[in-house]
C-alpha cells in the first residue's frame, strides 16, 4: 500500500567504493554525491546504516551516466524513492544509493475530450498526482490517497488500495537499464501482478505515461475522503513506520491473520507491533533493523503455527544483513 525502493541488486560485501568510482561521482555530481550517508535520514522507519555513496541525479542523462559508471566497475546500485516501504540493514548498503532529484518531478497533462494522458517523472510524490487528477476531474487514481512515497516506487510494487492499482492505468514506462541504456517499455511489455511489476533485471523507472478517463468529480472526492478517513482510523500515524509489513495472502487479510495470532503489542527493543493495526510495526524510538526483522520473524511464525499460512513480506529488506 505504499512505495519506495525501485530496484534492488543484492550487493556483495565490499570494502567501500573503488577509488575511481568515488572520483567519478565527485567529478560528475559534486556536492550531490555524498559518502557514508546515514540512510535512517531517508526512510519513513527512521532506521538504517550508511550508504557507501548517496547520489542525486537531476535528469535521465545523469542517471544513465551514473548507471554506466557503476556497471563498468561492477558496483551495485539501489534506487531509493520516498523510503516508505523499506527496512535498511543496520550495517547499511554497499555500493551506490540513488535518489532521483528535482528533474524527475515533472507532470505534463495532455487532455483530449474525455481522455487524459499524463506523463510524470518517477520522483513525483504519489499523493500529489492523485490530488492533481481529482482536481482536473479525471478518475483512476483515487485509491492512492494517503499512499506515501514516490511514483516510481509505487509503480515498481504496483501500489494499490481499496480495490485499485496503479498498473491499471499505465500506458508506458521510461527508464534506464543497469548498463546505462535508456529505453521505453510499452504496455504490452509490462506484467503487473499483486504488489509487483516484472521489469528487466536492473531496469529503473525514470518516468511513466498514464491514461485516465474523465469522471464524476463529486464521486471522486467522496472516494478520496473515504480512503483518507479509513487510513486515519486504522493506521498508526504517531510513530515512524514502513506501512503494511506483510502482503495479503490469497483470499485473506494479513492484518486479520496477525490479529488473530495475538501479535498486537509484541516488542523487540524499540520496535513494536501497533495496537491499532496488527500489520504495522512502529519505531517507538531507537529501534534497529535487526529488532524489526526479529519481530517480523515472530509474527510470521505465529500466523504459520495458527493458520498454516506463510505470510510474505511487503516491506523490502535492503542492505548488508
Amino acid at each position: 500500500m505504499r512505495s519506495a525502493a525501485q530496484t534492488i541488486e543484492e550487493p556483495e560485501a565490499m570494502a567501500g567504493l573503488p577509488e575511481n568510482v568515488r572520483e567519478g561521482l565527485v567529478e560528475r555530481f559534486g556536492a550531490r554525491a555524498r559518502f557514508d550517508e546515514p540512510l535512517w535520514r531517508h526512510t519513513s522507519f527512521r532506521i538504517g546504516g550508511p550508504a557507501d555513496a548517496w547520489v542525486e541525479p537531476e535528469g535521465v542523462g545523469e542517471l544513465a551516466g551514473l548507471f554506466a559508471l557503476a556497471h563498468r566497475a561492477a558496483v551495485p546500485v539501489l534506487v531509493l524513492g520516498g523510503g516508505t516501504n523499506v527496512l535498511v540493514a543496520d550495517r547499511g548498503v554497499r555500493g551506490v544509493v540513488v535518489h532521483l532529484g528535482g528533474g524527475f518531478q515533472f507532470v505534463d497533462w495532455t487532455i483530449a475530450g474525455e481522455d487524459a494522458v499524463v506523463r510524470a517523472g518517477a520522483a513525483v510524490p504519489f499523493k500529489k498526482l492523485v490530488y492533481d487528477a481529482v482536481a482536473r476531474g479525471f478518475a483512476g487514481l483515487e485509491f492512492g490517497e494517503g499512499i506515501p512515497g514516490s511514483l516510481g516506487g509505487g509503480l515498481t510494487m504496483n501500489a494499490g488500495a481499496f480495490g485499485g492499482e496503479i498498473g491499471r492505468v499505465v500506458e508506458a514506462l521510461e527508464g534506464v537499464h543497469a548498463d546505462g541504456r535508456v529505453e521505453q517499455l510499452a504496455r504490452e511489455r509490462l506484467t503487473f501482478r499483486y504488489r509487483r511489476l516484472d521489469l528487466p533485471a536492473g531496469w529503473v523507472i525514470s518516468a511513466v505515461r498514464l491514461r485516465l478517463r474523465r469522471g464524476d468529480s463529486t464521486e471522486m472526492e467522496r472516494r478520496v475522503a473515504r480512503a483518507r478517513a479509513q487510513r486515519k482510523k486504522n493506521q498508526p500515524l504517531g510513530f515512524p513506520n514502513a506501512g503494511s509489513i506483510f502482503r495479503n495472502p490469497p483470499g485473506a487479510f494479513a492484518g486479520r491473520l496477525l490479529e488473530e495470532a495475538g501479535v498486537k503489542g509484541l516488542e523487540r527493543g524499540g520496535a513494536r507491533v501497533s495496537e491499532l493495526h496488527a500489520n504495522f510495526i512502529v519505531n517507538r524510538g531507537g529501534a534497529t533493523a535487526e529488532q524489526v526483522r526479529a519481530l517480523m520473524d515472530e509474527m510470521r511464525e505465529r500466523v504459520w503455527t495458527r493458520s498454516g499460512i506463510r505470510l510474505q513480506p511487503e516491506v523490502k529488506l535492503v542492505g548488508e544483513w
